[in-house]
């Protein structure tokens, strides 16, 4: 491995990181997954495409827009960078308890050079 190579990895790693620590401090989830869904794209391999399901009771009383623009701002240095699509399922506890846990499936990629 070069060392430019072992450089972009290892910032590779630390974009999801980055990403869950900021939304632990932000929002103090009840639950989270981040997913890395960039091999899901073209361009190769990498962090550029994130799903990120958070629970928390700051999105209680906030409409998909506030908590969308609250989970944007947060990220904007990532979102600035390396990051080109996040997937956004953001639910309060009362929601994700009605939804039994669970969110949808990402769409398929409809940019870039993968192959079907």
């Amino acid at each position: 491995m070069t060392d430019s190579t072992q450089v972009i990895e290892e910032w590779n790693m630390n974009i999801q990181a980055s990403i869950e620590r900021k939304l632990n401090l932000e929002f103090r989830p009840t639950y989270q997954l981040i997913e890395n869904e960039s091999h899901l794209h073209g361009g190769g391999a990498g962090e550029s495409h994130f799903k990120l399901t958070v629970v928390s009771e700051s999105f209680a009383g906030l409409n998909r827009v506030k908590r969308h623009q609250s989970v944007y701002a947060l990220l904007a240095d990532e979102i600035a960078g390396p990051v080109h699509a996040l997937a956004l399922h953001l639910y309060s506890p009362a929601e994700w308890v009605e939804r039994t846990n669970d969110r949808p499936d990402s769409p398929d990629c409809r940019g870039g050079s993968r192959v079907v």
